[in-house]
């Protein structure tokens, strides 16, 4: 209580208003009861615990200061610790050339997607969206945006221009994730080889299926076969014949005769990996694996052999094509006509299908089926790509069958079997195993002995004929032994029979012949005959051409050296001399 001093058993203090003691007998005096003292000693303990935390808290922070002051790395900034090997390594494995070029990559890059929960305004979102991707329907964004959903894509794979622009909108609920992005260097020129994989990274064609397992783990790049310069090449070539002849479709190949080393494989019309939705069925087709074919001519190069390496017929015997062949309500003429009998070279070096007729006849259905088998031409070629067609064969066989055949009409097969045929055709009479992966000289595949070396040399020097004085000649590329064969086949109609004027033209063949290293083939579909050409055309005006400027393009990138005065084949005169029409032809 406050009021005129008096004795109390309470402490009592003296104070002025100012706070100055005065005595017991002057100013104010304040009397302090037990409850309030207790008061006073609980805020007092208070203040005390407050000061002493903060004190700590002070003393934590300085001590952190001068422990990365005095004690941290000196000169060296604070940093994020960098990524692994592991982590800066794509997912997908990188494709090659043979000579390390690249095909295919991963690279990283951004996608854009939003949580429709966080988007306020959808249409306002999807409005300002279009503005920095001009190529999203802003209608489909705007609908996904006010789903229920709680994750959407807005757009996959978005360039760093994009993600700029993105970005500065500053949408709530927006936002980027990183995912890498497969590219193909190349473009269109390997398109049909390398195929391409899906959004996801997965491979959907070509090797980037075939391999798919092994190019995910990401480690090994996967080299092949393929030698670009050759692929670039033969594309050119076959693009500027496709043109000139207004072709629809067209193919090429170059395969190492003895390794199976595809070196080129090209389709025409072809795509790009890099925008697969701009590729229509045509495009993306491949002819020259997939694609079956009758191939018309270059099918004479395998009776022939197989007539010459059973014994049915030799080099010196001859047949008379004056007459057409009639089986039934079937005719089997000459595209041109020859009268009288001509030898077995002269059937080859001028295409007769009545002469080759009569020494597929000779030898019969059983041997000629059981050569073509041993040859890989009856059934599916096993390599790595997928896209690989089922030869067509005639069911059931009869003899109109083995006529057809031995020329190259009634079956249907892929250029790729013709050429691995004509290898071991070619290359002493061994067949190789063909394949899209690079393989080192001590790395050669499976072959399997289909002809004797003789029966090989024979028919070298047979297709040497048909280059130099045959059907061929315009395959020749002087100094470096082209040989091969011609072929135009009739393409069967859809409503029955063979179609007018709707051809396949190409040639088959090889080089340098004396001693064969690398086979050759080449065909144009549906090629059109032009004024240069007499209104022809045949493989012998259309693809012949292509073979003999390729030749002399690639010899000198594969170490082939240019013959002086082209000399021809010594071991070959020595075969036998064949006269036609007074002219020895397999001895000068």
């Amino acid at each position: 209580m406050i009021g005129p001093h008096r004795k109390s058993s309470a402490r009592v203090a003296r104070v002025t208003p100012c706070g100055r003691d005065l005595g017991p007998n002057n100013g104010w005096v304040v009397e302090l009861d037990g409850q309030t003292k207790t008061a006073l000693e609980v805020g007092r303990t208070r203040l005390l615990v407050a000061g002493f935390v903060f004190a700590l808290a002070f003393l934590g922070v300085a001590g952190r200061l001068i422990d990365l002051s005095l004690f941290g790395a000196v000169g060296e900034p604070l940093r994020a610790e960098a990524p692994s090997a592991d982590e800066l390594r794509p997912t997908r494995a990188a494709i090659l050339d043979r000579n390390g070029e690249i095909l295919a990559t991963t690279l990283p890059v951004a996608s854009i997607y939003a949580n429709p929960h966080e988007i306020r305004d959808p249409v306002l979102a999807a409005s300002r969206l279009a503005t920095a991707l001009p190529d999203i329907d802003p209608g489909e964004i705007r609908d996904r945006l006010a789903s229920d959903r709680s994750f959407i894509w807005i757009k996959r794979h978005i360039t760093p221009r994009e993600m700029a622009a993105v970005n500065r909108l500053g949408i709530p609920g927006v936002r980027f994730q990183r995912e890498e992005t497969r590219v193909y260097p190349h473009g269109s020129l390997v398109s049909q080889v390398v195929g391409l994989t899906d959004i996801d990274g997965h491979g959907i064609a070509g090797m980037e299926s075939a391999e798919n397992g092994l190019l995910s783990d990401g480690r090994t790049p996967l080299r092949l076969s393929i030698d670009l310069r050759i692929q670039y090449i033969m594309a050119e070539e076959l693009s500027a014949a496709m043109k000139t002849f207004d072709g629809i479709g067209a193919a090429g190949l170059v395969v190492d005769a003895h390794t199976g080393e595809i070196l080129s494989m090209v389709s025409l019309p072809t795509f790009d990996p890099n925008d697969p939705a701009a590729a229509g069925p045509a495009a993306r087709f491949n002819r020259a694996s997939l694609g079956v074919y009758e191939m018309g001519s270059v099918f004479k190069l395998a009776t022939a052999a197989m007539a010459l390496d059973s014994g049915v017929v030799h080099l010196t015997d001859g047949f008379d094509v004056t007459h057409p062949i009639r089986v039934g309500r079937f005719r089997i003429n000459d595209y041109h006509p020859i009268k009288g009998t001509i030898s077995i070279p002269e059937i080859i070096m001028h295409s007769s299908n009545i002469g080759t007729v009569h020494m597929a006849m000779e030898a019969g259905t059983d041997r000629l089926l059981a050569f073509y088998g041993a040859l890989g031409l009856t059934k599916r070629l096993k390599y790595e790509l997928p896209e690989t067609g089922e030869p067509l064969l005639p069911h059931p066989w009869r003899e109109i069958n083995t006529m057809t055949a031995s020329y190259g009409q009634g079956i249907a097969v892929t250029p790729l079997q013709v050429v691995r045929a004509t290898a071991a055709i070619a290359n002493g009479g061994e067949l190789p195993t063909l394949t899209l992966m690079h393989r080192t000289p001590d790395q050669r595949g499976r072959v399997t002995r289909v002809l004797t070396e003789e029966t090989s040399r024979q028919m070298r020097w047979l297709m040497r004929l048909v280059v130099e004085k045959g059907t061929g000649r315009k395959a020749d590329a002087p100094g470096y032994l082209v040989g091969g064969k011609t072929g135009t086949a009739d393409k069967p109609s859809p409503k029955g029979g063979y179609a007018k004027n709707k051809r396949i033209a190409s040639f088959i063949g090889a080089f340098p012949m004396d001693d064969p290293q690398y086979v050759i083939f080449a065909m144009v579909d549906e090629p059109k005959g032009i004024k240069a050409t007499y209104g022809y055309a045949t493989g012998g005006w259309v693809t012949a051409p292509v073979v003999s400027r390729v030749v002399e393009r690639i010899a000198p990138l594969l170490g082939i050296a240019p013959r002086r005065g082209d000399d021809e084949l010594d071991t070959e005169r020595k075969i036998v001399p064949v006269v036609y029409r007074g002219t020895e032809l397999a001895a000068r």
